[in-house]
């Protein structure tokens, strides 16, 4: 069984959902630069481009930093990709809409 975790966006009142999920990517000057492709229902789907990326915390110790991508697959459905660099896991939320 996958393991969900959830953030809630304050300003909208969203609740994205994150799934665990094996991640390919390039890594250049650092570990796990960028997001290549990803494990989606049992097979990996390549990135034909990354969005959006960002990332939260890292300034407080009680606040490990998180990566965020927005990804766009070959299929041309939206992601959003999180990376936590302190257990090396990524997570998955279906961010299916258009732009």
């Amino acid at each position: 069984m996958s393991t969900i975790l959830t953030t809630q966006n304050l300003l909208s009142g969203i609740i994205m959902r994150y799934v665990r999920t094996k991640v390919k990517c390039h890594s250049g000057y650092k570990l796990n630069e960028y997001p290549i492709a990803f494990e989606f229902q049992n097979r990996f789907t390549e990135i034909t481009e990354i969005v959006d990326r960002w990332y939260e915390g890292g300034i407080d110790v009680s606040r490990p930093a998180l990566y965020y991508f927005k990804v766009r697959s070959m299929e041309g459905k939206l992601y959003l990709l999180r990376y936590d660099p302190l257990f090396n896991t990524w997570h998955l939320a279906d961010f299916d809409q258009k732009d």
